[in-house]
């Protein structure tokens, strides 16, 4: 048995525990009940701590929305999030203009870069039935030269996305979802151009994978350089090399190094994180992230004198009709949907 190739084991808390080029990483899985005229729950919000919800009473949090959950526009300065919406939708507006509806299984990667303000609400559509909800938010850093780029967000939809599969002797099947860095022969998507993942060198991975019960498969190496973190979130247990770990976890472990898991009794799910460290100092103040505490003030500053291109919505978490399907409409006037590229209109 060679345990050696893990570095550390972590209880999973709140966030999740991240590595250099990695910022904070979330994951959020709400049960929302029905949704009421409004798109709000339909229960009431009594004993909830409502601007500040992260309670989890009855199973789901209001966050920072008062009557719709989600959280209202808010400030990003000099990093990028990752969203990948797995259940339920996410509704994005910001202050270039641009406003997104997506969910159940895309994936939203937005440069902050030199200051956007948005908001992301989760609205709950369906009136007959409940609305579950479940996202992970990434943030990955930037560079310091990166930190002045303008703002930009792209898209990817859920069938763009890569699948990986892979089937063990026993005919138990192992299935990787490839949101960042190659896989073998399978590439990504392209990430946004400024983003420290659209260097090759970067070695970004972003990868989902599910194990059916016992099933078998091993984690291809990466550079000894590299940071590699996995976060098992969903199962009983699963085995890395022989050791057994237990749900709700994070596993530092070597980069360079291939790793044999093996799930236990329950299907599982394991979210990896993997990356070049950026190497450079970090310093933070909320969603404000510089290299020197110095530099906070100024960039303070600048959200206070220019709102980082001010607020063009008339709500501070606006939302999209009920009945609205998934599209996204760029700063630069450019809509998509899952079924159409982009386009001028």
């Amino acid at each position: 048995m060679n345990n050696n190739k893990i570095l550390r084991i972590s209880p999973l808390g709140f966030p999740w525990q991240t590595l250099d080029p990695f910022l904070f990483c979330v994951y959020h899985k709400d049960d929302y009940p029905e949704g009421n005229e409004q798109m709000g729950p339909s229960a009431s919000l009594k004993g909830r701590s409502i601007g500040a919800d992260f309670g989890g009473k009855d199973g789901w949090s209001m966050y920072h929305g008062s009557t719709i959950p989600g959280f209202p526009q808010h400030p990003h300065y000099g990093f990028e999030t990752i969203t990948i919406g797995r259940a339920g939708y996410i509704d994005h507006s910001d202050s270039l203009g641009a406003t997104a509806r997506f969910g159940e299984g895309d994936v939203q990667w937005m440069t902050a870069g030199k200051g956007v303000v948005h908001s992301e609400m989760f609205p709950l559509v369906h009136r007959d039935r409940p609305n579950p909800t479940e996202l992970f938010q990434i943030w990955l850093n930037l560079p310091r030269e990166d930190k002045s780029k303008d703002p930009y967000f792209t898209m990817f939809w859920k069938h763009q996305i890569p699948i990986v599969h892979h089937t063990d002797e026993m005919g138990r099947n192992a299935t990787i979802r490839v949101i960042a860095g190659a896989l073998g022969e399978t590439q990504p998507l392209a990430p946004p151009p400024s983003s420290w993942a659209a260097r090759a060198s970067s070695e970004i991975a972003i990868w989902t994978i599910q194990l059916d019960p016992h099933a078998q498969w091993t984690l291809p190496p990466a550079s000894k350089e590299a940071h590699r973190v996995l976060s098992f979130f969903k199962g009983k247990s699963i085995h890395i090399e022989n050791k057994k770990i237990e749900n709700k976890h994070s596993i530092q472990v070597h980069s360079d190094a291939s790793l044999f898991l093996q799930n236990g009794e329950e299907p599982a799910e394991i979210l990896l994180l993997q990356g070049r460290p950026i190497g450079e100092p970090v310093s933070h103040h909320g969603p404000f992230v510089v290299n020197q505490p110095e530099d906070i003030q100024a960039v303070i500053a600048a959200y206070q004198r220019t709102g980082f291109g001010g607020w063009p919505w008339g709500d501070h978490g606006p939302v999209h009709p009920r009945e609205a399907k998934r599209f996204a409409i760029h700063a630069d006037g450019r809509k998509e949907t899952p079924d159409a590229p982009p386009h001028s209109f």
